[in-house]
């Protein structure tokens, strides 16, 4: 079968793979009608996640047609049209049994590498490392989906899949984002980043009672998305002084919620920018926090700041402005099992729509060349669809 595969940095191609077989009873095999790229795709395109292997099969924004089911799987069968989340999650540990299922304790076979470095390990996600379990993306024509009963959400109502797909990744992790945020009725909500993420968590804010929605960028057509689909006020970062204006509109106290949808590659101004670039580039740090230490600034008192944005490793951050502020920090994979009902009922109910944020639809084999356009934000590029 075709899929995308990773060669290293800047390196994606179409190659021709061997086609998934059920390995395990509670594995189904899907064929992908629409996957997506994601911005966190990038961070494996720009050779920033350690752990990836020349050949990988990427992507972990898919869904598709039920075309095998193993023995043991009860809810899914032959012919249901499926959306498939991200994580990857067993539904019978301590962690998915609280809810917290992208924290599973049995779906990342590579779980020992992943001790090493943080103590402990995630769940296991799709087309995102052997670190996080070295399974195979669905930028792809067959995607193997482990725990089958436990992930894919049946989808019945006719949706296109331009609407429904972004319940794979980008529409719960915006709405987890905004819910880590303890929004209360009337709060002022800053986010940084207009990415999809940011796209999502803007209107999930609006969702959970918001008073006002304050998003930061640099790139014009997303803060035009922030503007006219998300009803936000917009800081250019590149014109404006971040800081000098959220205390400007919230008469020097700091916005109350404050989300990180930006993660390990903000761009960053000033010499604070360039730091953190030198830093990376020599290996002192494996982040750009840039985002993350105006965002702690940036909170008001005894605010909450989310972060939804990838991080990967060793980094800089003021954490004695977060004691001595009082802040509460949020973070984490999103628990996608947790949301996908809920959130295909706003979609089924006419609530939003979430192919608002789809910029680029093309073939499977133009996904390299949408990789770099993506990467480079050329074209006005937002959001990418493929069709396999």
């Amino acid at each position: 079968m075709r899929a995308l595969t990773w060669h290293g940095e800047k390196d994606v191609r179409v190659d021709e793979v061997p086609k998934p077989e059920i390995v395990n009873p509670t594995d189904a095999i899907v064929e992908i009608t629409a996957t997506a790229i994601c911005g966190s795709d990038l961070h494996l395109y720009n050779g920033k996640m350690p752990s990836m292997r020349e050949g990988d099969v990427l992507g972990h924004e898919p869904m598709g047609e039920v075309v095998e089911v193993g023995s043991e799987v009860e809810t899914l069968e032959r012919g249901d049209r499926v959306v498939v989340p991200f994580t990857i999650s067993c539904g019978s540990c301590w962690f998915c049994e609280t809810e917290q299922y992208s924290l599973c304790d049995n779906s990342n076979p590579n779980a020992e590498m992943a001790r090493k470095m943080m103590g402990h390990s995630p769940a296991g996600l799709f087309g995102y490392s052997h670190m996080l379990g070295g399974y195979a993306g669905g930028q792809a024509e067959y995607l193997r989906v482990p725990y089958a009963d436990v992930g894919p959400i049946n989808v019945d109502s006719g949706l296109p899949d331009e609407q429904v797909l972004f319940l794979s990744d980008v529409f719960p992790t915006g709405y987890m984002a905004a819910e880590n945020a303890d929004i209360e009725e009337e709060d002022t909500v800053a986010v940084w980043g207009c990415g999809p993420v940011g796209q999502f968590a803007i209107q999930s804010a609006w969702m959970l009672g918001a008073g006002r929605v304050v998003a930061i960028d640099r790139v014009q057509e997303r803060l035009e998305m922030a503007r006219s689909h998300g009803d936000s006020e917009t800081i250019d970062y590149e014109n404006e002084d971040v800081y000098d204006r959220l205390m400007a509109m919230t008469g020097g106290r700091g916005p109350d919620r404050c989300i990180d949808a930006v993660g390990t590659e903000a761009h960053g101004t000033g010499l604070d920018g360039m730091s953190d670039r030198v830093k990376t580039g020599l290996k002192l740090q494996d982040d750009r926090p840039y985002v993350l230490r105006e965002a702690i600034k940036c909170c008001r008192k005894g605010g909450t700041l989310s972060v939804p944005g990838v991080y990967l490793g060793r980094t800089n951050i003021p954490f004695g402005s977060v004691m001595n502020k009082a802040l509460t920090v949020k973070t984490g994979q999103t628990h996608m099992q947790r949301y996908l009902d809920p959130l295909l009922e706003t979609i089924e109910d006419g609530e939003i729509d979430p192919s608002f944020i789809l910029t680029h639809r093309a073939d499977l084999e133009d996904g390299p060349d949408l990789y770099e356009t993506f990467n480079e934000k050329d074209d006005e590029c937002i959001k990418v669809m493929l069709t396999p």
